[in-house]
């Protein structure tokens, strides 16, 4: 196996197997109760009630064939359920645990936070600690004495610098080992999940220092969270983990809109398909029975293509006051905006089909969903209420020209065009 001058980490065909059960229960004389009722046919007087009890040489594939290249410079998220073998890819890389069968390679030194305390020894101080962790790097006292006050000072630690780590928060904790991480001087950094156990205030400054030390120091960064935001805030590249296997591995959008596919069932968008869906939503009042984009065989949308949608529903009973609202979401199902029609009463038995145009000229690259909102309002000054609603079709946006400054998704979904200078 052998690696290109920017590829930092590559792996070929990574497997981790762990063997189930316990192998021995602590003391002898419990090992030899849990024989004897083993070759008796009885049941384990040591093992836990309804606990489950595995075969001898049973065995769980944490990670399965998982091949990787990473290269200089790239934040990569990697996201996937619990068990889905991140944590366990990461030990790998960190040489906590050692693979099944598959290789590992690597270029520079790995900074590696897998939970809070990793690396400290309780009983040093915390600026001790800053010592131990640069010699476990390989650094010399001197490398580390050019760089332990900005340690320090970014950890906002200074008050209890000189005290045993053991008497630290967890907080304190994070602090002062993602400290230590991101100022010594390692050439990939692992993270996983740990700064979920600092304040906000801290997570955004960590995150602002993963993506500076990315960008402006060309380092490589591997980061598992199951926060999706702080994922897409930080992360250029994202390999999502399904029972040890690779699922996906691309752009962050993408992957997490595959992560949490599963988590939305109630709220879904069709792909746009043989010119529309027909999904007939049959309830007490409304059912629309199509909706497609009007002649436009295709789901992508350029710069200030305004989208042209046509629905047809049929009216089951007299509706008076109706309106319709169409919602926009982004990936993660989270608002963006919504256009809003009114006066679309009728009567029962009436079928009726109409366009719109939909102005989609604001809205940042990227893929949007829709949803169809019917709902009647009393009076001008009541509330909506929702007659019925219906999942709608994918929109997806394009740029034609990659012209001038390239927004970018981080910055937000709506792309603000009015603003002047004034002296």
């Amino acid at each position: 196996m052998s690696m290109d001058k920017d590829c930092v980490i590559k792996t070929e065909h990574l497997t981790k197997e762990y063997e189930l059960g316990i192998i021995g229960s602590g003391t002898l004389r419990r090992d030899l109760q849990s024989w004897w009722a083993k070759k008796h046919g009885k049941e384990d007087p040591n093992r836990l009630i309804g606990a489950r009890s595995f075969e001898k040489g049973e065995r769980f594939t944490a990670l399965d064939d998982f091949s990787i290249e990473i290269r200089r410079g790239e934040r990569v998220g990697i996201i996937g359920a619990n068990g889905a073998g991140k944590s366990t890819f990461l030990k790998l890389l960190s040489r906590i645990t050692s693979p099944t069968d598959g290789s590992i390679m690597y270029r520079g030194r790995i900074a590696s936070m897998l939970e809070v305390g990793t690396g400290f020894s309780a009983e040093l101080t915390g600026r001790e600690n800053i010592y131990l962790n640069g010699a476990i790097l390989g650094m010399t006292k001197t490398e580390v004495d050019k760089k332990i006050d900005e340690i320090i000072e970014f950890s906002e630690c200074e008050q209890f610098i000189d005290t045993p780590v053991k008497r630290y928060s967890s907080g304190m904790f994070v602090k002062l080992a993602f400290s230590v991480a991101a100022h010594l001087d390692a050439e990939i950094m692992i993270m996983d999940e740990v700064l979920a156990v600092g304040d906000m205030k801290f997570q955004r400054k960590c995150l602002a220092k993963m993506r500076e030390l990315a960008i402006d120091e060309n380092r490589t960064v591997l980061y598992v969270s199951h926060n999706m935001s702080t994922i897409q805030e930080l992360c250029s590249r994202c390999v999502v983990l399904d029972h040890g296997k690779k699922a996906f591995d691309g752009e962050v959008e993408e992957a997490i809109k595959l992560y949490l596919g599963g988590e939305n069932d109630t709220f879904i968008s069709f792909e746009y398909k043989d010119d529309s869906f027909k999904e007939p939503v049959r309830h007490h009042r409304v059912n629309l029975e199509k909706a497609c984009f009007n002649g436009i065989t295709s789901q992508v949308f350029y710069d200030d293509d305004k989208v042209p949608l046509e629905l047809t529903w049929s009216y089951l009973e007299d509706v008076e006051n109706m309106g319709l609202r169409f919602e926009l979401t982004d990936f993660r199902r989270y608002p963006i905006t919504a256009f809003v029609v009114q006066n679309l009463s009728g009567k029962k038995g009436e079928r009726v089909s109409k366009r719109f145009l939909l102005d989609i000229s604001a809205l940042a690259q990227g893929r949007y969903y829709t949803r169809y909102v019917f709902f009647t309002r009393e009076n001008d000054f009541a509330e909506p209420e929702t007659v019925e609603n219906a999942a709608g079709l994918v929109i997806l946006k394009r740029l034609r020209t990659e012209t001038g400054l390239r927004w970018q998704k981080v910055w937000g979904s709506v792309v603000s065009k009015g603003i002047e200078m004034i002296e």
